[in-house]
């Protein structure tokens, strides 16, 4: 337990939860994993990681009741409310739907779909690969040029409006976004040493109490 700023990792019972909440602890922030409605409230930032299938992620967040905690959560950190991070599937879950599981409905936040990823590469992606940041990112500050992130992945979203990042893996992939105090980004920055902890560290920032 730290003194730094509270940060609510949701816990929805899916995949790399606690390594996400550890990395978080280290640069700073008194992060927990927590399903209870008034902590989630309390915090100071919200965490969505996610691993695996994006229909059976959203199945898991609604089966844990937290289906419309995320989506509240999320709209208004895009509206420069109270910074939310999404993770992996936990950024992907953020948009309209995905070819992965068609019949799943995402959170809707930020406009377009995750594709299967194309380009006579292999499928998923897992490898580290190089950033392409837009200029004065601010998850993305103090990165060096062509930063090395760790990928596993096999669909990414469509690159958009709110795309700040990408990566090149038979053609340019998104690799993270931005709307407002909201951010989603498809590497894994607590699997991606220093450099990954750096970007999570400057989420906690971005929090009230943050340094």
């Amino acid at each position: 337990m730290t003194d730094g700023p509270p940060v609510a990792v949701l816990d929805y019972g899916i995949g790399n939860l606690r390594s996400a909440q550890k990395a978080l602890q280290r640069m700073g922030a008194n992060a927990a994993l927590t399903a209870d409605r008034d902590r989630i409230d309390e915090a100071a930032g919200i965490v969505l990681p996610g691993v695996g299938a994006f229909g059976r992620c959203l199945a898991a967040l609604d089966a844990s009741g937290l289906t419309d905690t995320a989506r509240e959560a999320a709209v208004d950190a895009a509206a420069g409310g109270r910074p939310f991070l999404g993770i992996c599937v936990g950024m992907q879950m953020l948009f309209d739907g995905s070819d992965e599981s068609s019949g799943s409905q995402g959170l809707g936040v930020i406009e377009g779909r995750v594709r299967r990823i194309t380009g006579g590469v292999k499928c998923p992606q897992m490898q580290w690969n190089r950033l392409d940041i837009t200029d004065g990112e601010a998850l993305l500050a103090g990165l060096p040029e062509g930063a090395w992130m760790y990928f596993v992945h096999g669909y990414a979203a469509e690159i958009g409006p709110a795309t700040v990042a990408t990566c090149e893996y038979g053609t340019p992939l998104c690799a993270a976004v931005r709307r407002g105090n909201l951010w989603g980004v498809q590497f894994h920055p607590e699997k991606s040493g220093r450099t990954g902890l750096k970007v999570l560290g400057n989420f906690v920032k971005s929090l009230p109490g943050g340094s």
